[in-house]
């Protein structure tokens, strides 16, 4: 078998990085890109023995044919294969049945490579981190590779520590250390790879779902979502409608569903229809017989909950309906992902997304989950180093960026391998003056320890003469050739503060007091700035702080600190 060139330029980087070292080491390929084929070519490649993994028998069962067709034939550890055998050269195995049987893997590996990667926990008591344990008591050199379409997670972050363009991925907690290749959707599709996804918006309806925040850790709550499906019993009939209607020109149809309720909702509307519902409760043998079924096209709608993002492959499927909510771009490509192989009579993929999820297949991952509904990637150069860095933010209809939300440059200093050390958004070391991540705990600098701001405002509130002033709208003015910033809290009542522009000394005070911690998209650039009317002209590019602590004086307030970026308890006071 022929690679692809571009597999085989990722069978190359594999290699080629362990060559020249042991961290582990992560392949971005998306969904339909044929990832088996390079697991088995390295598989093929490799001296000793080879750990491929995965959690879900499908895969398994896929990169032991793909293994046997490029080289010797794998060995099948999976109880759901009714198969335990790690014997061979390579093994292919589910996660949950080697973890199962730490005993079958007491012997040495060179190379364990993890299918579906994103899923890998660094957790010590998780199943992957447990088998790895055992395989590193039988050789402590032994290499880690990982290969995902979707190399992020909501709640943590990119699962690699750096990424060969000169980006910084994790570096708190990175499952992996490098990604060493990384290939985006659109060559695949037009090499004619991949089929032509269509990409809409509902179109006779859509949910309303823009109020949802999601979790600190993860995707939306069921009890919210549900509340808001239970307000939209007509939007999901005319949903259903256009679906039927679309499918008479149509192969397969997959339907995500936000919840178990709404699936069942759904299925009801489908009653006159070829469909079947799959969710996490439906029996293994059940789920099984209904996929094939629907594979051999005896079932047209095939409608889940979270059951067939990934390990699933059925070509024919040539329209996708979410009607799910979702904060994960990734989850977002995963669905997508479900439509995009090729198959005999197949144009292109229709692909509807009736949540208003407003995702672009073919934008660069953020690495951030979206803060809004409304934002949308946009590229900031760092005034450093010069990185184009991608952070989520809000376009003009011009597409010039008016806002985004990047906290720090993610550029690596090319002699030095270091991230660089410019900070769109920054919090200040009382102690050194050092910046700060805005959600540091201890300076980076000093390694003072930063005072929660809760604490440092329930401490000072708690003396006379000082004032929370919790700040609702900001304008701008010329008052004299100075800046006037006019503060208003929810009633109306206001606060100023003034800045001089006459000299050098007075503007860089003005930067560094005004223009950076008040830019809505810092770092990007400004005309040069010698007058209050110039500040007044761009006033739209500035956002209030949520927060304003003053202290009494004898005649009037003064200001004391801002707080952006804000989440406490204080919010939703002016006073304590």
């Amino acid at each position: 078998m022929q690679l692809r060139d571009y597999q085989q330029q990722a069978v190359n980087a594999a290699i080629s990085h362990f060559q020249q070292r042991s961290a582990s080491a992560v392949l971005v390929l998306p969904t339909g890109a044929g990832k088996s084929i390079v697991i088995a070519e390295l598989a093929r490649r490799a001296k000793g023995r080879v750990l491929i993994l995965t959690h879900v028998k499908e895969l398994v069962a896929q990169n032991a044919e793909k293994v046997a067709v490029l080289t010797a034939k794998a060995s099948i550890y999976a109880a759901g294969l009714q198969q335990k055998d790690a014997s061979a050269k390579t093994v292919v195995a589910s996660v949950q049945s080697a973890v199962r049987n730490l005993d079958a893997f007491a012997s040495a590996f060179s190379l364990v490579i993890i299918d579906e990667c994103h899923r890998v926990s660094l957790s010590t008591d998780s199943q992957y981190q447990q088998l790895l344990s055992q395989l590193k008591q039988h050789n402590p050199e032994i290499k880690l590779l990982g290969l995902t379409a979707t190399p992020f997670r909501l709640g943590s972050g990119w699962i690699y520590r750096q990424h060969y363009h000169g980006r910084v991925g994790n570096t708190l907690n990175p499952t992996f250390e490098y990604c060493i290749f990384d290939l985006p959707l659109r060559p695949l599709i037009k090499q004619g790879y991949l089929t032509t996804p269509r990409l809409y918006d509902g179109l006779s309806a859509q949910y309303d779902f823009s109020s949802l925040k999601p979790k600190a850790e993860g995707d939306y709550t069921e009890t919210e979502v549900n509340s808001i499906l239970g307000k939209s019993g007509r939007a999901t009939a005319l949903i259903m409608q256009q679906l039927i209607t679309l499918a008479t020109q149509r192969q397969g149809i997959i339907v995500f569903a936000a919840t178990v309720k709404h699936a069942n909702e759904i299925m009801q509307l489908l009653s006159q229809q070829n469909a079947a519902i799959l969710t996490a409760e439906t029996p293994t043998v059940e789920r099984d017989q209904l996929i094939d079924a629907f594979k051999d096209r005896q079932i047209k709608f095939l409608v889940n909950v979270a059951v067939l993002t990934t390990g699933f492959d059925a070509p024919h499927v040539d329209l996708i309906a979410i009607l799910r909510p979702t904060a994960s771009v990734s989850l977002f490509q995963q669905m997508v992902g479900r439509g995009l192989r090729i198959a005999a009579g197949k144009t292109e993929c229709l692909i509807i997304d009736y949540a208003a999820n407003g995702y672009d297949l073919f934008s660069p991952e953020v690495g951030q989950a979206k803060p809004n509904s409304k934002s949308v990637p946009v590229q900031v150069l760092c005034p450093e180093c010069g990185f184009a860095n991608i952070f989520w933010g809000l376009t003009d209809q011009d597409g010039d960026i008016i806002e985004h939300y990047g906290r720090r440059c993610q550029g690596l200093i090319e002699d030095t391998a270091q991230q660089c050390q410019y900070r769109y958004r920054s919090r200040n070391c009382p102690e050194c003056g050092a910046e700060n991540d805005i959600a540091a705990r201890s300076c980076q600098q000093c390694e003072s320890v930063l005072v929660d701001p809760d604490k440092r405002l329930r401490e000072v509130l708690n003396q006379q003469h000082h004032h929370l002033f919790r700040c609702h709208n900001m304008q701008l003015s010329d008052d004299n050739d100075d800046l006037k910033v006019s503060y208003y809290d929810i009633e109306g009542n206001p606060f100023y503060r003034w800045f001089k522009l006459q000299s050098p000394a007075q503007r860089r005070a003005l930067y560094a007091l005004f223009i950076k911690p008040h830019s809505k998209a810092p770092g990007t650039p400004l005309p040069t700035i010698k007058t209050a009317a110039q500040l007044v002209a761009l006033a739209e590019r500035f956002r209030p702080p949520q927060l304003i602590l003053l202290q009494k004086q004898k005649h009037s307030w003064q200001h004391v600190e801002s707080y952006f970026d804000y989440q406490g308890r204080y919010q939703q006071f002016t006073e304590q």
